[in-house]
């Protein structure tokens, strides 16, 4: 199994970036499963709700690097 392993990994350090990738998000696609309705149903509800509420001005976004400093900050404690 471990000789396997090895030539696969060095038929994939042979391919391309492009095949790379293709083979990567293949490979994730694959590990994730089907998609669940419910949960894909419930993220785009949120995202529909999360921009009713900007488009409204009931929030106020937030510049990314904002957000990136006050995470950074947080894992440094």
């Amino acid at each position: 199994m471990a000789r396997e392993l090895e030539q696969i990994e060095r038929d994939i350090e042979a391919l391309s970036d492009e095949q790379r990738l293709v083979l990567l998000r293949s490979l994730i696609a694959d590990l994730d499963g089907p998609a669940d309705a419910d949960i894909e149903e419930a993220w785009l509800s949120e995202a529909e709700r999360r921009d009713r509420e900007l488009e409204s001005g009931t929030v106020q976004s937030i510049p990314a690097e904002d957000v990136f400093r006050e995470a950074h900050q947080l894992l440094r404690r």
